[in-house]
């Protein structure tokens, strides 16, 4: 029986949701050694330079994420950007795989948390955003944002 139940997000990675467009997302356990676990569970990472693949011996991976070295930790602490081996099921690793080799798609980390005690990352598989696509997005967040304050005065004027 784990000791903690429900979630705990560790990192989020905004960035990801402006500069990418989301077409599925997975959850993955992390394979970690105990000094970044207990980095972890101290709230500190990051995942903005981070990035996903998937090698050729069908194995996924996760690169370039920041954890870094526990305090309290001596000389076993780990290196703050390493590989760190994502636990997938192969069926996912194989859609996963072909979706990638398809052309202009990648793997995202979106959040890292603890499920239920466990390490776990979410993983996108994203299409770049254009300069446009963007601009456009943050226009229409800034017009859906203005009405719901024309409606909410509009209510607030009729009471």
């Amino acid at each position: 029986m784990p000791r903690e139940r429900g979630q705990k997000v560790v990192a989020t990675n905004r960035k990801a949701r402006h500069d990418y467009t989301i077409e599925d997302t997975y959850e993955a356990g992390l394979v970690l050694t105990g000094t970044e676990v207990k980095s972890l569970r101290a709230g500190r990472a990051s995942l903005v330079d981070g990035y996903a693949f998937i090698d050729d011996h069908a194995e996924a991976w996760l690169d370039a994420v920041h954890i870094p070295e526990y305090t309290g930790g001596t000389w076993t602490n780990h290196p703050p950007r390493r590989k760190r081996k994502l636990l997938l099921h192969k069926a996912q690793i194989l859609k996963i795989h072909n979706k990638v080799k398809e052309g202009g798609y990648t793997l995202v980390p979106l959040s890292l948390y603890f499920s239920d005690g466990k390490a776990k990352v979410e993983l996108a598989v994203a299409k770049g955003k254009r300069e446009y696509d963007k601009r456009q997005a943050l226009r229409e967040r800034q017009d859906n944002r203005e009405a719901q304050r024309a409606m909410s005065a509009r209510r607030h004027l009729g009471d």
